[in-house]
């Protein structure tokens, strides 16, 4: 049985610009070449999750702009149900400008536009298929409130939530505690927990207030860590050729849910989501670079 996902979130329309290293303040730098591709959080997610052979609806909104109509367009392609994507009449669809240097490293200005004009009705709307779900993934592209609805919904259905608090931000706690799965990176966690330094555990362990709480620590390079009341371990990456780490969280966010999805236990769910980012991070761009579920079995097997 395929996995049931849905994810309520953003959708930006990425326009990035690929260069030698990044410009100093006041400076320009020349550009070895621009590429526009879909992206967003919730959208890169959804393409990850889909392309692993996942169902997949997309909760969220764009503009009356020829950004939205490349969103529809590709979600289709992607096999995304759009049924609960809302044309927003008066916010342009998101946007976000991307630098990547020659090392992989990227640089991000995200202007949000439709995606912060979500209400509580966008997602009242897809509450069938919200019951539906194996998981509902949330981030913070979208307004807070309407991430703390979506979970509430999720949570009084019996779905399981997945929050990934990107990019970073601070979630009131009644927000955190709806989260059955944290997902974030290591300023993420900072962020959340107002904790700094790298005790990560004990970072995570303050985020966790009630039972069945796990929190997912994605360290790039060195893998990820679980921690919740039974326990700690770290998850190791996989070896690969690093192009451009743009869009790895997605792909892990999008790869865990679905193996979660699928019954997979959690470490084994873990090792799926770092297969899911190891190969992201093979090719350039961020929707554009998720993985097919062969590729990801295939470098499972290998190891």
């Amino acid at each position: 049985m395929s996995a049931k996902i849905v994810v309520v979130g953003s959708f930006n329309m990425d326009l990035t610009a690929y260069m030698e290293r990044m410009p100093r303040p006041g400076e320009t730098v020349s550009g070895r070449r621009f590429v526009t591709g879909p992206g967003g959080k919730g959208s890169n997610q959804a393409v990850a999750a889909a392309r692993l052979g996942a169902e997949v609806t997309f909760v969220g909104r764009v503009g009356q702009d020829v950004f939205a109509e490349s969103a529809l367009n590709f979600w289709k392609q992607e096999g995304i149900n759009t049924d609960y994507v809302v044309r927003d009449p008066n916010n342009a669809t998101g946007v976000a400008p991307i630098w990547v240097d020659d090392k992989g490293e990227n640089s991000i200005v995200v202007v949000l536009g439709s995606n912060l004009a979500m209400t509580q009705g966008d997602v009242d709307r897809a509450a069938e298929v919200i019951a539906q779900a194996d998981a509902v993934i949330v981030q913070l592209e979208i307004n807070y409130d309407i991430v703390e609805y979506a979970m509430q919904v999720a949570k009084a259905k019996g779905v399981r939530t997945i929050l990934n608090p990107a990019p970073a931000g601070k979630l009131n706690a009644q927000a955190v505690a709806l989260a059955d799965y944290l997902t974030p990176n290591e300023t993420e966690l900072e962020v959340l927990s107002g904790m700094a330094g790298t005790d990560y555990e004990a970072a995570a362990r303050s985020l966790l207030t009630r039972e069945g709480q796990t929190a997912v620590v994605t360290l790039g390079s060195q893998g990820a860590m679980w921690v919740n009341p039974n326990g700690k371990a770290i998850i190791p990456p996989f070896k690969v050729e690093v192009v451009d780490t743009t869009g790895a969280g997605d792909a892990f966010n999008g790869g865990f849910a679905v193996a979660l999805g699928e019954g997979k236990p959690l470490e084994e769910a873990i090792r799926f989501g770092n297969a899911v980012a190891g190969l992201s991070v093979t090719k350039p761009g961020t929707a554009p670079s998720m993985p097919t579920r062969a590729a990801v079995e295939a470098l499972l097997a290998r190891g």
